[in-house]
């Protein structure tokens, strides 16, 4: 017993020592500065960063809120992503348990009874067992351990996975809520708009019946309803199927979604600083979650290179055997055994050589995977940032086509009403301030949009859930 304390004694301490690469995050290139930021803006530092704030601290419509939290709590995406947390620790339980001893007891009782016979004599005999069994493979050369490091990384990744599938969510509610409230705004102004132009249609039929103006106004002011009559059926389509998606998002079935503030009385950040660029490496849940693969790649090389060397294993049993069940515990009725095996691979055809030379490969296409998500989130940064600046001053210019082509409308309506022109001047000018007010609508729209954009691809909308 003393020898097969002191042999698993060596064994645990011998067992230190893992083969394959250790992790160390590769070098990437960062640059200094965000693509996309103002002139003003290019040489400043500022550390602070609009993905650091919580998505109750950047969106502030309240309504909006709501969904958004009712969204984390039933959206079958995130549902699906916590499920799979739970498989990827279930099977991190599973592959750490290769580095322990595996204990299993049993007892077996058996009693033989033969009756006299002309050649045999009578007899009864009793037999009971009781047993305790171990057996162990070393992790000399730390293949479980190695394949703990996968499972545990793999376990992080899908954590990272799910806080991406949140932070997508976040962005994609916001954005479907600020769509349909600009769809909202638009059919309040084509109803607005048509019952304004149906009045001016009943003014010039009354003209038309006093002979003060021809049929031609009359059809030219009638092309003005039909347009607006136009838009309103549509918008309500594109409502309803809005609300559908929505209601999807929140893990329901298709319903109305309820509105808050309207899409001009939207608080829009006065500053969204993008914040260091290295610092995007840490905050972006895309990039970490590819880390952790890449992690889960590189000890898999450790895993296929120690199948190259001995397999060491160790057993033993220990218990009672008796004839009499009242002596199992007593006398000589002690039993035990002890043994150690050794495996070495001699000759495998090269299975064990490619196997170390496909770890290696995974683990080099990881890399590039993860190299790749880099580049792609500074692109999007860039683009969100490009986004928010141009619409920015692409709103500013619809804001002033609809001020001037509203105002020639208002104009022509007092030529018209003055006998100076006729009516289809009223009709182009009409025509294009009902499209110019819709595109202002739209304008602004792409402005919140790229808010959206530039949010997600700084890293927010994951942290600190309320």
């Amino acid at each position: 017993m003393n020898k097969f304390i002191a042999l698993m004694s060596i064994a645990i301490l011998s067992s230190g020592c893992a083969v394959g690469p250790n992790y160390k995050r590769p070098a990437v290139t960062v640059p200094g500065t965000y693509r996309g930021l103002p002139l003003e803006e290019t040489g400043k530092t500022e550390s602070a960063s609009i993905g650091d704030q919580k998505w109750w601290e950047v969106f502030h419509d309240e309504q909006l809120r709501s969904l958004i939290r009712t969204a984390l709590q039933q959206n079958y995406d995130v549902r699906i992503a916590g499920a799979r947390i739970l498989q990827a620790q279930a099977q991190l339980g599973i592959t750490r348990a290769d580095q322990f001893p595996s204990v299993s007891g049993g007892a077996s009782i058996s009693d033989q009874r033969s009756a006299r016979s002309s050649f045999l004599p009578a007899f009864e005999r009793s037999t009971g067992q009781l047993n305790v069994s171990a057996a162990w493979e070393l992790d000399f050369w730390g293949k479980f351990r190695r394949a703990t490091e996968a499972v545990r990384a793999n376990l992080l990744a899908t954590e990272w996975a799910r806080q991406e599938v949140i932070a997508s969510l976040v962005a994609n509610v916001s954005a479907a809520y600020f769509q349909l409230r600009a769809v909202d705004l638009e059919l309040e102004i084509s109803k607005r708009t048509l019952a304004s132009r149906q009045e001016s249609l009943r003014l010039t039929r009354i003209l038309a019946d006093r002979g003060a103006t021809s049929m031609l106004d009359v059809r030219q002011a009638e092309q003005l309803v039909f347009t607006a009559a136009a838009e309103i059926p549509a918008l309500e389509q594109q409502i309803e199927q809005q609300e559908n998606f929505i209601s999807i998002l929140l893990g329901k079935n298709p319903d109305a979604v309820p509105r808050g503030e309207m899409l001009t009385e939207q608080t829009y950040p006065p500053e969204v600083p993008p914040g260091l660029p290295s610092s995007l490496l840490e905050r972006r849940p895309d990039i970490r979650e590819a880390e952790q693969q890449l992690i889960a790649a590189n000890a898999q090389i450790g895993v296929a290179k120690a199948a190259y060397f001995p397999q060491i294993s160790l057993s033993g049993t220990s218990g009672f055997q008796s004839a009499a069940l009242t002596d199992l515990f007593g006398g000589p009725a002690g039993t035990w055994n002890f043994g150690a095996s050794l495996a070495q691979p001699i000759f495998t055809a090269g299975r064990l050589r490619s196997n170390v030379r496909f770890s290696e490969a995974q683990n080099q296409s990881t890399l590039l995977s993860y190299q790749q998500t880099i580049q792609t989130a500074f692109q999007s940064v860039s683009d969100a940032l490009i986004a928010c600046r141009k619409s920015r001053e692409f709103r500013s210019q619809e804001e002033l086509l609809f001020q001037s082509a509203q105002d020639a409308a208002r104009l022509s309506h007092m030529r018209y009403n003055g006998g100076v022109t006729g009516y289809l001047e009223v009709l182009t000018n009409e025509t294009n301030a009902f499209s110019a007010e819709l595109g202002l609508v739209q304008a602004q729209l792409s402005e919140f949009l790229a808010l959206v954009q530039l949010y997600k691809a700084l890293g927010g909308g994951w942290q600190q859930q309320p």
